[in-house]
């Protein structure tokens, strides 16, 4: 599978290098450029008509101009190169902007690496999805397409699991300084402050949903204990 292409557009030089080790931490994706400037990220975009960039980390407070002017810029010149918002603007009216330009994520900082990898996560199994040829057989197939960029719906959860606790669960076994590390039910539900029981039911989910992986934990005296791993 061809690694997706990231260039990173973020003011801050710190802040800059943290999106960059996060994006290659992540597997699938590569940082093909950064930018400090919306100038400079625009003259990134437009070298090979934008081809040698999938999605682009977008901070809006950029010195030189805003990110939403940034997406008109691509938009209004044909570029359909996928954006995903990291930014710390909370008005309302700069998110649904956000949506109305086609930004496909939109991530507040301050985030954990568990937060931006179910982003990236989620928006390579759209893009799988998208890029596929042929056509939908029916509406569930869009509505799944929707979904997965967007998170788990509720009411698509199996009865008894809610999707709160389920992106709790989620961000336990996802954690940057776990994500290597498999974890037992018990320790699951330590992170997430839940009960054993509804942390295994949990992870039984998504490892249904080929989210997790299930292998036994050897070392412990009597029946080995079942550890799971993000998948």
């Amino acid at each position: 599978m061809t690694a997706i292409r990231v260039l990173v557009v973020e003011d801050e030089p710190l802040l800059a290098e943290a999106h960059s080790a996060y994006t290659e931490r992540v597997p699938g994706f590569v940082v093909v450029g950064v930018a400090h400037t919306a100038r400079a990220a625009m003259a990134a975009l437009r070298a090979n008509d934008g081809g040698d960039v999938d999605l682009v980390l977008l901070d809006f407070r950029l010195p030189d101009l805003h990110g939403l002017d940034v997406c008109r810029a691509l938009r209004a010149a044909g570029s359909s190169v996928d954006v995903l918002a990291v930014t710390s603007a909370r008005d309302l009216a700069v998110v649904r902007t956000a949506v109305s330009l086609g930004v496909t994520h939109y991530l507040l900082k301050p985030f954990t690496f568990a937060a931006f990898r179910d982003k990236l996560e989620r928006y390579a199994d759209y893009r799988a999805q998208a890029l596929a040829d042929g056509e939908v057989a029916a509406q569930h197939e869009v509505d799944q397409m929707f979904a997965t960029l967007r998170g788990t719906a509720g009411h698509s959860l199996p009865k008894g699991l809610d999707a709160q606790t389920l992106d709790r669960v989620r961000a336990a076994l996802t954690d940057g300084t776990r994500a290597e590390v498999g974890l037992s039910a018990t320790e699951v539900s330590a992170l997430s402050g839940i009960s054993r029981v509804t942390a295994r039911r949990y992870l039984e989910y998504l490892v249904t949903v080929e989210r997790a992986a299930r292998s036994p934990r050897y070392g412990t005296p009597g029946r080995p204990e079942v550890e799971y791993r993000p998948r």
